[in-house]
C-alpha cells in the first residue's frame, strides 16, 4: 500500500524550475531516501508534501485521497534549517512545539520525560536552549518531531552535525519508528546512511526524477559486470586462460598465497564460461560479483553515466 503518492508535480520560481513532472510513490512502513545533489529540487519538494508551498501544477496523494490540511497532524518535519527559540527553557519549548502538534501540556511533559531520557538529555530540561550544543539542540528538535505519534515523518539531514555515536543512536530511533508503523522519508548526502536504513530511493537531478526503486534492486540492476577472482597458481596463465573472455582491471597480490584479479565482464551469458577456463588454469577459491555502492550509483546517475 502506498502512504503517498506525488503525480506530476511541477514547481516553477522566477527563472528557475524547482521541480519538472516529478512523481513518485512511497510505500507505507518504508524508510524512503529522497537523494540528489545541491539544488536538485528535493527541498522544494518536502515543502510540498509539508504544504509550506504549492505546486504549481500535479498533485499529492495521502493514501488514495489528494492531501487535505488537517493532513499536517499526520506529518512530523525536521527541516535541514534548525530553529529554536534560544532564550526559553529547553522544557517548556518542548512543550510549546508538542501543544502546537496537538498534544495536551499533561501527555507531552509525559512523552518527553520519556524521550528526553532516551536519549540522555533529561538534565537540559531547565536550561535555556541557548546553553544546548548543536548536537543537544538537534536532539530536542528530532523528539519533538517524532513526539506526536505521526504516520509520516520527513527528515532533511538528520545525520548533520552528529559524531558517529549519536548518528547510529538516531539510525535505531529511525528504524524503531518504521517498526512501530511510521513511513519514514529523509533526504540525505550520506550514501552509507542510504544502504543501511533506507528500502527505497528516488534520486533527483536537476529537477527531474531519474531514478526510483528498491535499494537492493537498483544496486543489482546498475551493476557494472565487475567480479573479483581468487586464486592460487600462476597470474600468466591464468590471463591466457580468459583471453578473449574479460577485461583485466586490476590484480592484487597476497602475502597469505591467494591473489586477485578484478575483471570486467562484458555479457552475463560468458559469466559460465569464465568460471570454467579458471578453474582449469589456476586453484580457484572464490568468484564473486562486486555489487555497486549507493554512492557509486549516485555520482554516475548525476554525472549522466549510469
Amino acid at each position: 500500500m502506498k502512504l503517498l503518492t506525488v503525480e506530476h508535480v511541477s514547481k516553477h520560481f522566477a527563472g528557475h524550475t524547482a521541480l519538472d513532472d516529478v512523481s513518485l510513490s512511497i510505500p507505507q512502513g518504508s524508510v524512503y531516501g529522497l537523494l540528489g545533489p545541491n539544488g536538485a529540487g528535493k527541498t522544494t519538494l518536502i515543502r510540498i508534501i509539508n504544504r509550506i508551498t504549492a505546486p504549481d501544477s500535479g498533485r499529492v496523494l495521502f493514501g488514495d485521497r489528494p492531501l487535505q490540511p488537517d493532513d499536517i497532524y499526520r506529518i512530523g518535519y525536521l527541516p535541514e534549517e534548525r530553529g529554536l527559540y534560544k532564550k526559553m527553557k529547553v522544557g517548556e519549548q518542548a512543550i510549546f512545539f508538542a501543544r502546537l502538534k496537538g498534544l495536551s501540556r499533561r501527555d507531552a511533559i509525559h512523552r518527553l520525560k520519556i524521550w528526553f531520557e532516551k536519549f540522555g538529555i533529561e538534565s537540559w530540561w531547565d536550561k535555556k536552549v541557548e546553553e544546548l550544543s548543536k548536537g543537544m539542540a538537534q536532539k530536542v528538535q528530532f523528539i519533538v518531531t517524532v513526539l506526536h505519534e505521526p504516520e509520516l515523518l520527513i527528515f532533511d539531514e538528520p545525520f548533520s552535525g552528529f559524531d558517529p555515536i549519536n548518528a547510529n543512536l538516531l539510525k535505531e530511533e529511525i528504524l524503531a519508528l518504521r517498526d512501530r508503523g511510521a513511513t519514514v522519508v529523509f533526504s540525505t548526502h550520506n550514501m552509507s546512511s542510504v544502504e543501511e536504513l533506507c528500502d527505497h530511493i528516488t534520486l533527483i537531478n536537476k529537477s527531474k526524477n531519474i531514478l526510483s526503486g528498491n535499494v537492493e534492486e537498483i544496486r543489482h540492476q546498475h551493476g557494472a559486470g565487475i567480479f573479483t577472482l581468487d586464486y592460487r597458481g600462476e597470474e600468466q596463465t591464468l590471463r591466457q586462460a580468459l583471453e578473449g573472455c574479460v577485461e583485466v582491471l586490476e590484480t592484487t597480490t597476497s602475502p597469505i598465497g591467494y591473489n586477485t584479479l578484478k575483471l570486467h565482464v562484458a555479457d552475463d551469458s560468458t559469466v559460465r564460461e569464465v568460471i570454467t577456463r579458471a578453474n582449469e588454469a589456476v586453484e580457484l577459491r572464490s568468484f564473486s560479483e562486486i555489487i555497486p555502492s549507493m554512492n557509486d550509483l549516485f555520482i554516475r546517475a548525476v554525472n549522466g553515466n549510469l
